[in-house]
């Protein structure tokens, strides 16, 4: 996003009340800084936070959180593999109480950057050591291997000369063993193929990006994959078909694996190929709100494996009822943060990766983004916009007498409907129907006019196109039955995204997401004038559109007169 700044910044006492440099006419960070408050609304919203969410947001980057514990197994290798990919890399020492400073000199509810790793023997003993750095320029950790330690003049002079730098500049190196103890959590940012350039020294990623917003009643089905709303939630198809490479000195743990497995059957030691992708989940335009009070809402994501035997079936919204008998191969935590990523070892294969907040029914607009070393392909689970216009031409069924015999009386020697005398021929005809339902099956004066614009002359409807309505309500009348299960005489938007498709109409999220706003009521519900009207309205579109399309190639190209028709339905 571009944001425009001027060089008005806020000082007291002459100096610059935030980000500074040491050199006092160096004014690129207090510039950006300004940017990046614009953009979220004021300096106050972005006090405290996540080092991850300011990663993110300058380099495009995906980022993670690694919790730390003492048992490390792989945690020094994902760190020398973050670095080598020339990811950004920070750890922090939580505190309770503030910033504060330790006898050993770290200070405590800080944010270090993590900029190398290293191994050295003293004798036979193998010590892995970490790079940090205070982003202070100053105030330096004092313990083991320090820059005043004794234990590197036991190293060779040219392995010594290459690590030490005697000096205050906030940079220190302290082994592995020690950085557990004093330090809870590892923040990485893996940065973007855009942010590395062409060909980076270790190779780049694959990236693929998805927006989507979850909405309440239509795709925000909670985290539960037991209830019967989790199957809304927006899906996306993930398949892994190239295992990692191997690299000799991979470890394995909870954060090993970016090379966990060979490239070609199994790996070393019979250990089976998987493929390592980093998943991350981020709520947009989140932090602009907690001016208004309201803060992260907990979200988090599940990963499914999807065997061969219902692959082919898994390519539309249609195939979500098979969730239930997929089985979960990974998943995030919930948390309440910005950014939720996770870092998987999958064996190659297709998987559906599903996004959810904890609760059904929290709205909030999100970015997936799916990183790899080795190529992936992904994409959202959607229909193409299509229908079956031979099906939409609806049954011609004959009137039965009565009927046939009531609309000549109404209409009289006109021999055409008028909406008000429609809607009092409805009234009579569908009253079978409401012995089956605990609400009236009306059909209101304004869904009448609107029904005389699709399949009259717009202000009448003679018998033969009132043939051909009968026929369509009839049909309408069955489908609605068919998924209105509690007989409540009203469809939820999952079941009126199922009724839609009986109907013949196969819509995308987007557009299902409008109509399901539009046609909804208060309590989320769909009754059934509402039905009538939204699939009215999408039978006279397609019918009319499918006029001026050519070449099958679902476009068309109207005259403004022709576009004032088709507006006419909506």
């Amino acid at each position: 996003m571009d944001v425009v700044v001027d060089d008005r910044l806020p000082v007291r006492e002459g100096k610059l009340m935030f980000v500074r440099s040491e050199q006092r006419n160096e004014f690129w960070a207090p510039l950006l800084e300004k940017a990046y408050a614009k953009l979220h609304g004021s300096y106050e919203v972005m006090r405290g936070g996540h080092m991850n969410e300011a990663f993110v947001d300058f380099t495009g980057g995906v980022g993670e959180v690694l919790y730390l514990r003492q048992n490390s197994m792989g945690l020094f290798s994902a760190l020398r593999h973050a670095l080598a990919k020339e990811s950004l890399v920070g750890a922090t020492a939580l505190s309770d109480r503030g910033e504060y400073r330790t006898e050993e000199g770290l200070v405590k509810g800080h944010a270090y950057s993590i900029t190398g790793t290293h191994k050295v023997f003293l004798g036979f003993t193998k010590v892995r050591l970490l790079r940090l750095r205070n982003p202070w320029g100053r105030v330096e950790w004092t313990g083991a291997w320090s820059d005043s330690c004794p234990r590197w003049d036991t190293l060779p002079t040219e392995c010594r000369d290459a690590l030490l730098v005697k000096k205050e500049d906030g940079e220190f190196w302290m082994e592995l063993r020690d950085f557990l103890l004093h330090f809870d959590t590892v923040q990485i940012c893996s940065l973007s193929p855009e942010v590395l350039g062409p060909s980076p020294e270790r190779g780049g990623w694959h990236v693929h990006t998805f927006q989507g917003r979850w909405v309440r009643g239509f795709n925000s089905g909670g985290s539960q994959p037991n209830a019967e709303t989790f199957w809304t939630n927006p899906q996306f198809r993930l398949t892994l078909l190239e295992p990692d490479e191997e690299d000799d000195e991979d470890e394995e743990g909870p954060w090993g694996g970016w090379g966990a497995a060979g490239a070609r059957g199994p790996a070393r030691g019979g250990r089976t190929p998987k493929c390592t992708v980093l998943l991350s989940l981020i709520q947009r335009n989140r932090r602009r709100l907690r001016a208004k009070g309201l803060t992260y809402l907990t979200v988090g994501f599940h990963v499914f494996q999807i065997p061969e035997e219902l692959l082919g079936l898994w390519d539309s919204p249609r195939s979500r009822a098979l969730l239930p008998r997929l089985l979960r191969a990974d998943r995030s935590p919930l948390s309440a943060r910005r950014d939720v990523s996770r870092r998987c070892c999958l064996r190659p294969g297709h998987y559906l990766v599903v996004p959810s907040t904890a609760h059904a029914g929290d709205e909030a607009d999100f970015t997936l983004r799916v990183f790899s070393e080795r190529r992936h392909t992904a994409v959202e689970i959607d229909d193409v916009i299509s229908a079956d216009l031979q099906s939409l031409q609806g049954p011609y069924l004959p009137l039965e007498l009565g009927l046939e015999q009531l609309f000549q009386e109404l209409a009289g020697e006109e021999e055409e409907l008028n909406a008000s005398q429609l809607q009092a021929l409805l009234s009579i005809a569908l009253e079978p129907a409401r012995a089956h339902t605990s609400t009236p099956r009306e059909i209101g004066l304004r869904t009448c006019e609107q029904l005389l614009q699709c399949f009259g002359h717009g202000q009448s409807l003679a018998l033969h196109h009132f043939q051909q309505l009968w026929g369509h309500l009839l049909e309408w009348q069955a489908i609605f039955d068919k998924f209105d299960e509690d007989t409540s005489g009203t469809m939820n938007s999952y079941e009126l995204r199922l009724a839609l498709n009986a109907a013949g109409f196969h819509l995308n999220n987007q557009l299902t997401q409008a109509l399901t706003s539009r046609y909804r009521d208060s309590r989320l519900r769909v009754d059934f004038e509402r039905f009538v009207s939204c699939v009215a309205h999408l039978t006279c579109i397609f019918c009319h559109c499918s006029q001026h399309l050519d070449g099958g190639e679902g476009v068309i190209c109207l005259t403004h007169r022709q576009w004032m028709e088709v507006a006419t339905f909506s």
